[in-house]
């Protein structure tokens, strides 16, 4: 059948546009290596930057051959749990899908791993970065990607059987990418435990500053709002965000921390990407006051608890992207939800923010997504991560620690200049020092 060239150029339009949607997503993960790599010390650089680069690289593979099928294929077996089509694109393109999605979701799946790898950063085996992020991108995300985004998900909000009547909206990824990634990295960080000298002997938090808050800081620039038509919501969370975390810390610390700021500002964005389709600008401020106080919350009862997570990764991607599920469930306004999830087709009625007088459905909705990826992740990635620590391929040697992952494990540092605590200056250096020893 010849198509029409009203189609043909509707069908290049939208393809050009979900490859640049694609793009911007990658971007992402460009952020997340600066990011990781300026919250480091110096000697970690260049262990924490390949990181970036394996999670992007088994995240490929391991997203074509299992991960979008898992989360987006449909066919006579398809269930509201899990995909059972398209395993390694098989039947790619269709009519449903192409290759252009493919990528656009392919972009989200290898984040979540970047996410995780921040919180156990410093102190573990490359080997096992390479199982997990494997695991995480091919299986454990997809799972929950097919329950919200694919059309016969369960928590899906467009769906055919709405739960609760509504389905859970969680539009760019609160909970879809950002608690996935969050949780997972909980779990591995807990099993690990702190980083050496992380808190000293009468148990007190002992500062490890990342070596470069420039490159933290040209992450903001890096991930900011890149979506046209939600660039209002998302600009007003990350920066009221931004603004109570530089106030609060400086009422805590008694400085003005950039960092603290940084994250702050993360947060906001983490937590409006649920709701940024559905809620007006007031609201999106609400947003963000509120995940900068989750934020610094959580990471006093992390203090306190002997919880060490470099990147605050579990705090800042696990506690916000919670919150903005909850915060959807609040404030979605009823006009936004049906142009999003219904056309914008007049005369129907469906549940909205509970604030906002639209009952319990929605919420009740976001609430269960949240309590299922909690417990979805637990039991997938925590025994994962306990396996590794039992065959001993999870965290390093407190001798390789101190030196730096850089030196005993990628045969250099990052830096031609570095010297810390009159460390070894190249691998062959730390070879002959073992060998003393």
């Amino acid at each position: 059948m010849e198509v029409s060239w009203e189609t043909s150029v509707t069908d290049s339009i939208n393809t050009i546009y979900l490859l640049f949607s694609a793009y911007l997503v990658f971007v992402m993960q460009l952020g997340f290596a600066m990011l990781c790599a300026g919250s480091v010390r110096a000697k970690n650089a260049m262990n924490i930057m390949l990181t970036n680069v394996v999670d992007a690289v088994v995240g490929s593979l391991s997203y074509f051959l299992f991960g979008f099928a898992f989360a987006f294929g449909g066919g006579p077996g398809s269930n509201p749990f899990i995909g059972t089509q398209y395993f390694a694109l098989n039947d790619i393109p269709s009519s449903s899908y192409d290759y252009s999605f493919f990528l656009y979701q392919w972009a989200f799946a290898i984040a979540v791993a970047g996410i995780t790898s921040g919180s156990i950063a410093e102190r573990t085996q490359f080997s096992a970065y390479l199982v997990f992020s494997f695991f995480l991108t091919g299986f454990v995300y997809p799972v929950v990607a097919h329950w919200v985004w694919s059309s016969n998900g369960w928590l899906n909000p467009a769906s055919t059987s709405l739960l609760f009547g509504s389905g859970s909206i969680d539009f760019a990824g609160s909970g879809v990418v950002h608690l996935v990634g969050g949780v997972a990295g909980l779990w591995g960080a807990l099993i690990e435990g702190p980083r050496v000298g992380r808190f000293d002997a009468f148990g007190k938090p002992v500062l490890m500053r990342g070596h470069n808050a420039t490159l933290v800081i040209a992450l903001i620039k890096a991930i900011g709002p890149q979506w046209a038509e939600l660039q209002l919501q998302t600009t007003l969370s990350g920066s009221t965000a931004g603004i109570v975390t530089l106030f609060g810390r400086r009422l805590l610390v008694g400085h003005w921390d950039a960092l603290d700021v940084c994250n702050g500002v993360l947060g906001g964005f983490v937590a409006i990407t649920s709701g940024c389709s559905v809620v007006e600008p007031w609201a999106a401020i609400v947003c963000g006051f509120f995940a900068a106080c989750v934020l610094i919350g959580l990471n006093i009862i992390a203090s306190k608890l002997h919880y060490d997570d470099p990147l605050e990764a579990a705090q800042l991607h696990g506690g916000c992207g919670a919150w903005g599920l909850i915060f959807t469930g609040f404030f979605a306004k009823e006009e936004f939800v049906i142009q999003t999830y219904n056309s914008g087709n007049v005369g129907i009625t469906r549940p909205y923010g509970l604030f906002l007088g639209g009952g319990w459905g929605l919420i009740g909705a976001q609430i269960v997504e949240v309590v299922t990826i909690i417990g979805w992740v637990s039991v997938t990635m925590g025994p994962l991560f306990y396996l590794l620590h039992k065959l001993r391929i999870l965290r390093i040697s407190s001798e390789e620690e101190i030196a730096g992952l850089d030196i005993s494990s990628h045969g250099g540092y990052a830096y031609n200049a570095y010297s810390e605590d009159n460390g070894p200056q190249r691998y062959g250096d730390y070879l002959r020092l073992q060998d003393q020893s």
